[in-house]
């Protein structure tokens, strides 16, 4: 069996939504440092996949639904699943790399890269799995960061990173059209304002929509004009926002995903729970507060590069991993002025970085 090191079309499997993809960076861009002759296909569900183009390392996607990925929406259609392993055997993989979460079992999507011929699979696990991953890391611990869960495995098949930092691509045109957007939504573009994003694909991880709209009054109250955003199945929740604040600024579905990042990158704050603006603003330097429930650990999947604040009140069931909160969510009992205050607090240091970069600028201290 060939190496790793000989491998030059690889398929890597992620199939959870834009935020995983977006984590998934410095494992693609460790492997294509040391591998630069070789192809990357990115498995990915239709959210994530949105995510790809602001990731340079991907050279293909392969969109798919995944029946080990879904939570009893898809309809029992086995031929599905064989139509995917017809797909992949017939582009000429070598190899596969399975990236999960510390929940998650590779071994489904192993079998599958094994059933399409693909040599070497590699993924990380708790479970005993047969001969279904060739190469089987133990597993790490449950708090380890997402990201570093990603470069431990391409770490551990020999491709050492330069950099552990997220890295987003966003072109040039998508920042003329959040200049567009923002002017659209009634902002200056060339002013300060304040993502708020109340949406989270688990309800259990949403803080409540009529507070953060009562933080968004709040906000512009003091003088930084917030921006509430959300795709087109989030409305409902931008709108509950908007019953508290209804003179504040929205964007739902309008914007592309790279537009979107382009706000992201240059908004003064990003607020928002534990969900993919978290994790855009993590990799475009931009401070956050997260609105953080006790589903998960913080350390999971907290930002690891940008000032920010996580708030969370303590709970006897954190973390409980639900989707739903049977209980009412006193994770997330925190009042709108509490929310507004770390806010602010975070756009102030934001402002005095870029005041401290502009003096670097002037004296002569960057090239």
């Amino acid at each position: 069996m060939a190496s790793w090191r000989e491998a030059r079309n690889i398929l890597a499997i992620r199939l959870d939504n834009a935020g995983d993809v977006i984590m998934l960076g410095p494992a693609l861009r460790a492997v294509k440092e040391n591998l630069p002759a070789a192809r990357i296909t990115l498995l990915a569900s239709p959210a994530g996949a949105a995510a790809a183009p602001l990731l340079p390392w991907i050279d293909e996607v392969i969109v798919h639904r995944a029946v080990w990925q879904d939570l009893g929406h898809l309809p029992f259609d086995p031929g599905r699943e064989w139509r995917l392993v017809s797909d992949l055997s017939g582009r000429g993989f070598d190899a596969a790399l399975v990236f999960s979460s510390f929940s998650q079992t590779p071994h489904v999507p192993g079998y599958v890269c094994y059933l399409a011929g693909i040599p070497l699979r590699a993924g990380e696990s708790k479970e005993f799995g047969g001969a279904a991953l060739s190469t089987c890391l133990a597993p790490a611990p449950d708090d380890l960061h997402q990201v570093e869960r990603n470069l431990r495995l391409v770490e551990a098949l020999g491709f050492a990173p330069r950099s552990r930092a997220l890295t987003v691509a966003v072109p040039e045109e998508a920042f003329a059209g959040a200049r567009r957007l923002l002017a659209g939504a009634g902002l200056d573009p060339d002013g300060p304002y304040a993502v708020l994003h109340p949406g989270a694909s688990a309800r259990a991880r949403r803080y409540p929509a009529e507070r953060l709209g009562a933080a968004a009054r709040l906000l512009a109250e003091r003088g930084l004009p917030p921006l509430l955003t959300g795709v087109e199945k989030e409305r409902p929740q931008v709108e509950a926002a908007r019953a508290s604040a209804p003179d504040t600024a929205a964007l739902v579905g309008a914007a592309s995903f790279a537009e979107y990042a382009a706000l992201v990158a240059r908004a003064a704050v990003v607020v928002c729970g534990n969900t993919l603006p978290l994790h855009l603003a993590d990799a475009l330097g931009t401070p956050v507060v997260g609105l953080y429930s006790g589903t998960d650990l913080e350390s999971q999947w907290r930002p690891r590069a940008v000032p920010h604040a996580l708030l969370r009140r303590p709970t006897p069931c954190h973390p409980c991993y639900l989707f739903d909160c049977p209980i009412g969510l006193p994770c997330l009992d925190i009042p709108p002025d509490e929310v507004a205050a770390a806010a602010l607090d975070m756009a102030e240091r934001r402002a005095l970085g870029r005041k401290g970069a502009e003096t670097q600028r002037a004296v002569g201290g960057w090239k």
